[in-house]
């Protein structure tokens, strides 16, 4: 299934940051992949320029304008996944997402070189590659005050390291950075849930202003996740985010399987007498007016029935990922809400008012 015209929507429609907001197994994380292999003008540890042409030959985004094809690999592209602050304190959660900027700047380990920088950039940059161990251990031998305030410094270095990070690309390179954040929610869901969501908002707030809100060397930023933090929260003031929805019309089809892609996709395997089975199974989602097939459970359902053509569907996205908010608001359910989850496990339906700026003391 081919969701490369997602990347002619972004330029085309997207804002200068473009939050995407769909459940899970629904392709965030590809699609950032995507976005990262067509924009990236890719270095190898040499400082060769990196040919990604090849994986976009053929496909629907080559028919896109010259403005778009003009872009590919001419951009420093930061993709940074914020799925591993799933911890259960605020130090673990940091130590993790200090942990994957790390990564993301040992990535680009050829600024640590760059004739384009001057030495004191080139020794900051160095200093925002080092590991988790080489923190910890210079932890060592201080008592607990003297802890807080060396992590406290260290988390404003990282709040800002993004947008180092940029800067020190569009020096390199001579054009601003596109910058990829995915799981965007999971730090904040997860330090709900654990009793420390003050501190992580309070990170993952300067972290997001530093990088998408005060940044000349911003090309554009795409964001993803599965919840709609309200702006007040993490957002703050930052007049340059759209966000994208699934009641929205535009992007319908960025994420997903559309009808019309689940037949192809069924045809092209031979079962497309499968395909009632699978629209009562799967068929679950309406993203704007369009009618969208979870592709989790529809790769998973192909990938079984051309091993075993009467194998039986599943229920494959269920249990694929945690849910605690969801099953929160279940126990806590009162007798009218009981009577509604009853209602639709009978087949019935519920309707119900949308409020999409919401935080999770509102819930």
């Amino acid at each position: 299934v081919d969701k490369t015209l997602l990347i002619r929507d972004v330029v085309e429609k997207g804002g200068i940051v473009t939050l995407f907001t769909r459940p899970r197994r629904f392709g965030k994380t590809l699609a950032l992949s995507m976005l990262r292999t067509f924009f990236e003008r890719e270095l190898d540890r040499d400082g060769n320029v990196v040919d990604n042409s090849r994986y976009f030959a053929g496909m629907k985004i080559m028919g896109a304008d010259e403005k778009v094809l003009s872009m590919q690999g001419q951009y420093p592209v930061i993709k940074l996944s914020l799925k591993s602050a799933k911890q259960p304190d605020f130090f673990r959660a940091f130590l993790a997402l200090r942990g994957e900027i790390a990564d993301e700047f040992q990535r680009h380990d050829y600024l640590g070189k760059s004739e384009a920088l001057d030495e004191g950039e080139r020794r900051k940059f160095l200093s925002l590659c080092s590991s988790n161990v080489q923190w910890i251990d210079s932890l060592r031998g201080l008592n607990q005050e003297e802890k807080k305030e060396v992590v406290a410094e260290e988390c404003g270095r990282y709040a800002t390291a993004i947008k180092t990070l940029s800067q020190l690309l569009k020096k390199h390179h001579g054009r601003n950075a596109i910058i990829l954040l995915d799981e965007y929610d999971v730090p904040l869901e997860s330090a709900w849930h654990a009793g420390f969501y003050d501190e992580m908002v309070s990170f993952i707030r300067s972290l997001f202003e530093s990088a998408l809100k005060t940044n000349d060397a911003l090309e554009r930023a795409v964001v993803t996740g599965c919840l709609r933090i309200s702006r007040e929260s993490i957002f703050t003031g930052m007049n340059n985010l759209d966000i994208v929805s699934v009641r929205r019309e535009d992007f319908a089809e960025g994420f997903g399987f559309t009808q019309e892609e689940t037949e192809e996709l069924l045809t092209y395997y031979g079962l497309e007498e499968k395909l009632d089975e699978v629209r009562e199974w799967y068929d679950g989602y309406l993203f704007g007016s369009t009618e969208i097939y979870n592709p989790w459970s529809l790769t998973n359902y192909t990938r079984a029935h051309l091993a075993k053509r009467d194998a039986l569907p599943e229920p494959y996205w269920s249990n694929t990922s945690s849910n605690l908010i969801i099953k929160e608001l279940v126990y806590q359910a009162d007798d009218a809400m009981k009577v509604e989850l009853d209602n639709l496990i009978a087949g019935g339906t519920v309707e119900k008012r949308i409020h999409e700026d919401i935080t999770y003391r509102d819930i």
